[in-house]
């Protein structure tokens, strides 16, 4: 258990906040409904200058466009600054969980349920593959690939911790990759996942040779806290379409958010 002791100098250093953001004392009086939050101290903890977008909210699902470098879920150095704080804070859904998880160098859609009640039937329509995932992507373009591409393989763990590859081994990962359009050395692609592996769209864009622009983990790791914000990763989590296991309607969101114009992308060395 933690000490008092410790909890008064957290109440002290105004860590312990509410739903408004207000700092909480141990002196206010109780009051119905209020909830107060306390986040694990993590010293410099970067600040992500870019605000993510609420699209859909009805009592069960939140589905949010989430912004380039913004962690999901806390992890390492990342705690307040994750959408899954932010969003608790700013909306007062103390319940709030991620349904699904993109990395955070990712752009785009997010679903998350609002209550424990309905949260494994929504998790569910992942587990059985029926929600139909489209991104889209900048790579370079290979005239010699014939598109579409179904690239099936199995992708298991790189020799760094960061990093990903495709192995021998029964397949576990399936992508059906689109060619959208080219303009000079690069192209637009829009990428489906059949099945959820970390880092899939990544490894089998490189390991076609299209390495996704701006991409600081496949070829090349680039060393930790070295974020460029004037170049995100281009990879967008563009839309997500389902039948909700609640309601049984039709669902179909999009995110608001664009990629770099391809005739802005310099030619590639």
């Amino acid at each position: 258990s933690v000490p008092a002791s410790i909890w008064q100098a957290r109440f002290a250093s105004e860590d312990i906040i509410d739903a408004d953001n207000h700092a909480a004392s141990p002196t206010d009086a109780a009051t119905a409904g209020r909830r107060l939050y306390y986040f694990r101290e993590v010293p410099d903890e970067p600040t992500i200058p870019f605000q993510e977008e609420v699209i859909w909210q009805d009592e069960h699902l939140l589905v949010v466009d989430k912004p380039h470098f913004l962690p999901v879920v806390p992890s390492g150095k990342h705690v307040r600054e994750t959408l899954l704080a932010r969003l608790q804070l700013r909306l007062n859904l103390p319940d709030l969980s991620p349904v699904h998880r993109i990395d955070k160098d990712t752009a785009g859609l997010v679903m998350f349920t609002t209550q424990p009640a309905g949260r494994n039937a929504y998790q569910g329509l992942f587990r059985e593959r029926r929600v139909s995932k489209t991104y889209e992507c900048i790579a370079p373009w290979k005239p010699g690939l014939i598109l579409p591409v179904h690239r099936e393989s199995r992708i298991g763990d790189a020799e760094h911790f960061m990093q990903q590859a495709e192995v021998p081994g029964e397949v576990n990962a399936i992508t059906d990759i689109e060619l959208l359009e080219v303009a000079g050395d690069w192209a637009r692609y829009a990428l489906r996942p059949l099945t959820g592996q970390r880092h899939q769209l990544r490894v089998h864009m490189h390991a076609l040779g299209l390495p996704i622009l701006f991409d600081g983990i496949y070829p090349v790791l680039t060393p930790e806290g070295t974020n460029d914000y004037r170049r995100p990763l281009q990879l967008l989590a563009r839309t997500l379409e389902f039948v909700d296991p609640l309601s049984g309607e039709q669902r179909r969101f999009e995110s608001r958010r664009t990629l770099i114009p391809l005739e802005g992308v310099p030619p590639a060395r």
